[in-house]
């Protein structure tokens, strides 16, 4: 049996997320069939967090278990051949340490959130960012979301279906920049609750309409009631961009 860790990219559009659902497609599901399909073998691949529907990856990890003797290589050209035409790609694959966990060993994830400050309607980024026609103060942005930076309780973040134990969570950063007609939003932390993104990029949105001011967002914060929340960002704009492992947890083989 030999572990394999994966570095995942996928338009999570027609996904109703990471995790394996009921009631309709998922990337994970997705990932095993097209393992099924190479190896004859039933599988279950472990991500190194969940994402929502809509939600779409660059740097996604995952481990998988498999006994057929494949090398790295061949396992993520079969895999890769087989996801067509869905939108996921292995873009990474080595052979791990037998006791890696994507999940429990990982120490960092960081996303990317993209709103489009313009009237006109995407077209080369439909689907991939947030359109907000009202202009936004990028500025008062960034000085708001230094608010967020640190170990706060985020309840008033968390989805109601938040299965976290904990709604206690430092966050690492929380930049915001406009790039043109692009204002990007940076989030790095351990881990992040259900819907945590989203929805301080959709307070923060209000802050750059002038709606809201920082200390409107720090009294959100303080409330640690779901009721306080002002606004909760769409999943389009949102991408998972990496996870990051300690070099004892990185969970590669050496040569």
């Amino acid at each position: 049996m030999t572990r394999f860790r994966l570095t995942i990219e996928y338009d999570g559009a027609p996904f109703m997320g990471w995790q394996r659902q009921h009631h309709g497609p998922s990337v994970q599901a997705a990932l095993e069939a097209a393992i099924l399909a190479t190896t004859g073998e039933t599988v279950v691949v472990t991500g190194c967090g969940r994402t929502d529907a809509g939600v779409h990856a660059a740097g996604q990890v995952a481990h998988v278990d498999i006994a057929r003797p494949l090398d790295a290589f061949r396992l993520t050209e079969a895999v890769n051949a087989h996801l067509r035409p869905q939108p996921v790609a292995v873009v990474a694959c080595d052979v791990a340490a037998s006791d890696f966990h994507a999940r429990f060993d990982c120490i960092g994830r960081s996303y990317r959130y993209r709103i489009v400050n313009r009237r006109a309607p995407l077209v080369l980024d439909r689907g991939r960012a947030w359109r907000v026609a009202v202009p936004l103060d990028a500025a008062a942005m960034a000085a708001a979301a230094r608010v967020l930076v640190g170990r706060h309780d985020f309840t008033t973040f968390r989805s109601v279906r938040c299965q976290s134990r904990s709604p206690v969570k430092t966050l690492d950063r929380l930049d915001v920049r406009r790039d043109g007609d692009t204002i990007v939003i940076d989030a790095a932390a351990r881990s992040f609750l259900h819907h945590q993104v989203r929805s301080m990029v959709g307070c923060l949105r209000l802050v750059g309409e002038g709606r809201w001011s920082a200390d409107d967002l720090e009294a959100a914060l303080a409330a640690r009631s779901r009721l306080a929340l002002g606004l909760n960002a769409p999943p389009d704009g949102l991408t998972f961009v990496a996870a990051w492992y300690s070099k004892v947890s990185a969970g590669l083989t050496l040569d």
